[in-house]
Protein backbone atom coordinates (compact mmCIF):
# COMPACT_ATOMS: atom_id res chain seq x y z
CA UNK A 1 0.00 0.00 0.00
CA UNK A 2 2.83 2.65 0.44
CA UNK A 3 4.66 1.98 -2.68
CA UNK A 4 0.96 3.14 -4.27
CA UNK A 5 1.07 6.33 -1.74
CA UNK A 6 5.02 6.68 -2.90
CA UNK A 7 4.26 6.74 -6.87
CA UNK A 8 0.56 9.26 -6.62
CA UNK A 9 2.77 11.08 -4.52
CA UNK A 10 5.49 11.23 -7.06
CA UNK A 11 3.00 11.73 -9.70
CA UNK A 12 1.34 14.70 -7.86
CA UNK A 13 4.89 16.46 -7.49
CA UNK A 14 5.35 15.55 -11.03
CA UNK A 15 2.14 17.14 -12.37
CA UNK A 16 2.74 20.17 -9.81
CA UNK A 17 6.09 20.44 -11.65
CA UNK A 18 4.59 20.57 -15.15
CA UNK A 19 2.37 23.19 -14.30
CA UNK A 20 4.71 25.28 -12.76
CA UNK A 21 6.93 25.12 -15.67
CA UNK A 22 3.68 26.22 -18.12
CA UNK A 23 3.21 29.10 -15.85
CA UNK A 24 6.59 29.68 -15.44
CA UNK A 25 6.64 29.84 -19.29
CA UNK A 26 3.49 31.27 -20.16
CA UNK A 27 4.55 34.68 -17.46
CA UNK A 28 7.85 35.12 -19.29
CA UNK A 29 6.65 35.28 -22.56
CA UNK A 30 3.89 37.52 -21.17
CA UNK A 31 6.20 39.54 -19.35
CA UNK A 32 8.30 39.95 -23.03
CA UNK A 33 4.99 41.61 -24.31
CA UNK A 34 2.54 38.81 -25.67
CA UNK A 35 -1.23 39.20 -24.96
CA UNK A 36 -3.79 36.24 -24.58
CA UNK A 37 -2.81 32.99 -25.92
CA UNK A 38 -4.66 30.91 -28.03
CA UNK A 39 -4.61 26.84 -28.39
CA UNK A 40 -6.67 27.55 -32.46
CA UNK A 41 -3.66 30.06 -33.55
CA UNK A 42 -0.94 27.95 -32.23
CA UNK A 43 -2.70 25.39 -34.27
CA UNK A 44 -3.55 27.09 -37.14
CA UNK A 45 -0.06 27.96 -37.25
CA UNK A 46 1.27 24.27 -36.43
CA UNK A 47 0.31 23.40 -40.24
CA UNK A 48 0.56 26.72 -41.62
CA UNK A 49 3.26 26.56 -44.53
CA UNK A 50 5.95 29.30 -44.10
CA UNK A 51 8.86 29.97 -47.21
CA UNK A 52 12.18 28.52 -47.10
CA UNK A 53 15.04 29.04 -48.89
CA UNK A 54 15.14 25.53 -50.49
CA UNK A 55 11.98 26.72 -52.09
CA UNK A 56 9.50 24.07 -50.47
CA UNK A 57 7.19 25.29 -47.63
CA UNK A 58 8.14 24.58 -44.13
CA UNK A 59 5.36 23.57 -41.60
CA UNK A 60 5.44 22.67 -37.73
CA UNK A 61 3.60 19.60 -39.31
CA UNK A 62 6.14 18.87 -41.85
CA UNK A 63 8.03 16.93 -39.04
CA UNK A 64 5.76 16.17 -36.25
CA UNK A 65 2.98 15.69 -38.27
CA UNK A 66 -0.67 17.25 -37.91
CA UNK A 67 -1.39 15.79 -34.48
CA UNK A 68 1.06 16.47 -31.87
CA UNK A 69 -0.38 13.05 -30.05
CA UNK A 70 1.73 11.10 -32.66
CA UNK A 71 4.53 10.12 -33.50
CA UNK A 72 6.84 12.46 -36.42
CA UNK A 73 10.08 12.16 -38.60
CA UNK A 74 12.31 14.53 -39.67
CA UNK A 75 11.95 15.43 -43.17
CA UNK A 76 15.39 15.83 -44.05
CA UNK A 77 17.22 13.72 -41.95
CA UNK A 78 14.61 11.07 -41.50
CA UNK A 79 15.30 11.02 -37.60
CA UNK A 80 12.24 10.11 -35.53
CA UNK A 81 10.62 12.35 -32.95
CA UNK A 82 8.59 11.56 -30.22
CA UNK A 83 4.61 12.81 -29.52
CA UNK A 84 5.23 16.30 -28.77
CA UNK A 85 1.65 16.08 -26.61
CA UNK A 86 2.42 15.87 -23.17
CA UNK A 87 -1.10 13.52 -22.90
CA UNK A 88 1.07 10.69 -24.24
CA UNK A 89 4.71 11.93 -23.44
CA UNK A 90 4.39 13.02 -20.42
CA UNK A 91 8.19 14.46 -20.23
CA UNK A 92 7.29 16.87 -23.06
CA UNK A 93 7.29 20.31 -22.65
CA UNK A 94 8.34 20.40 -18.70
CA UNK A 95 11.54 21.56 -18.97
CA UNK A 96 11.90 25.58 -19.45
CA UNK A 97 15.31 25.90 -20.59
CA UNK A 98 14.29 22.72 -23.13
CA UNK A 99 11.37 24.07 -24.42
CA UNK A 100 13.27 27.62 -25.08
CA UNK A 101 16.66 25.83 -26.74
CA UNK A 102 13.58 24.09 -29.31
CA UNK A 103 11.87 26.89 -29.57
CA UNK A 104 15.28 28.49 -30.83
CA UNK A 105 16.06 26.00 -33.21
CA UNK A 106 12.83 25.01 -35.04
CA UNK A 107 11.37 28.47 -35.20
CA UNK A 108 14.32 30.12 -37.01
CA UNK A 109 14.48 26.53 -39.22
CA UNK A 110 10.90 26.27 -39.87
CA UNK A 111 10.06 30.15 -39.96
CA UNK A 112 13.43 31.53 -40.78
CA UNK A 113 13.11 33.57 -37.83
CA UNK A 114 12.84 33.30 -33.91
CA UNK A 115 9.26 32.91 -32.70
CA UNK A 116 7.88 35.49 -31.12
CA UNK A 117 6.52 35.50 -27.08
CA UNK A 118 3.05 35.64 -28.71
CA UNK A 119 3.64 32.50 -31.41
CA UNK A 120 5.54 30.41 -28.31
CA UNK A 121 2.47 30.87 -26.00
CA UNK A 122 0.12 30.22 -28.79
CA UNK A 123 2.54 26.69 -30.14
CA UNK A 124 2.97 26.04 -26.56
CA UNK A 125 -0.56 26.19 -25.10
CA UNK A 126 -2.12 24.47 -28.18
CA UNK A 127 0.61 21.75 -27.73
CA UNK A 128 -0.37 21.16 -23.77
CA UNK A 129 -3.92 21.19 -25.10
CA UNK A 130 -3.36 17.67 -26.78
Amino acid sequence: MKPKIVYGMAGCLFAGLAQGAAGDLLSGYRSAGAGVFSPEAGAAAWVQEYPSAGGAGRSCAGCHGSDPRQPGRHIETGKPIEPMARSVNPDRLTDPAKVEKWFRRNCRWTLGRECTPQEKGDFYQFLISQ
